[in-house]
């Protein structure tokens, strides 16, 4: 499956928007501008609803790639002046950030920036396809919902999936590569197709919170 044109998603869910509103210190205001202007992108803070782990775009396409093809799928998903943003839970970022240092096979994963309490990012509009007032169109510059938030409650992903999914992906990458050596904190070696919901018991105590 190919998710970039399978899940791609133009425009937000009522409940989605609200999701995604609740971030704000003022959701009603932020509702009220979106539908004022519905075109346009918004900066929102991190660490309260979602925290946000901004990649590269190819890295990012192969690491939603591998979260549906072997793991437990994505939350929302974003692009943005060709980065992929990935909406993950509140405070896998500062996590995933110390999981990615202290990992020795984790040198493989290109620089991510990972966005927690503190930090703002600037997402795609709610209805980027509405149209604007000055007749401009939408453009790639503007942003894009990849997987766009459909409910009040997405599920995100944690920092360890986060990771195996990072890891896995740069594997992908580079296939004759050896698997990592097993640690305190990394999945078992294993073949790189072993799917994730093969063994969700081995992974939460290899993340301990």
């Amino acid at each position: 499956m190919d998710i970039w044109t399978e899940l791609s998603v133009a425009n937000l869910t009522p409940d989605g928007e609200a999701w995604l509103a609740s971030a704000s210190d003022y959701p009603r205001s932020m509702r009220a501008l979106w539908q004022a202007r519905p075109w346009a992108p918004v900066v929102l803070p991190c660490g309260r609803t979602f925290d946000v782990v901004s990649m590269p775009a190819l890295f990012g396409r192969r690491v939603l790639d591998e979260l549906w093809a072997s793991g437990p799928g994505c939350g929302p998903v974003a692009g943005y002046r060709g980065r992929t943003l990935l909406f993950v839970q509140p405070g896998a970022a500062a996590r995933l950030r110390t999981l990615l240092a202290w990992e020795e096979w984790a040198r493989d994963v290109p620089p991510l920036l990972c966005h927690g309490r503190g930090d703002a990012v600037t997402v795609p509009a709610v209805h980027p396809r509405a149209e604007h007032p000055a007749g401009g169109s939408h453009t790639e510059a503007a942003g894009r919902w990849i997987v766009a938030p459909d409910s009040r409650e997405p599920w995100l992903p944690s920092a360890g999936v986060l990771l195996w999914a990072c890891v896995r992906a740069a594997r992908e990458a580079e296939p004759g590569r050896p698997e990592p050596v097993r640690g305190a904190a990394g999945p078992p070696p294993s073949t790189l197709r072993t799917p994730l919901t093969a063994r969700p018991a081995q992974l939460l105590p290899m993340f301990p919170a």
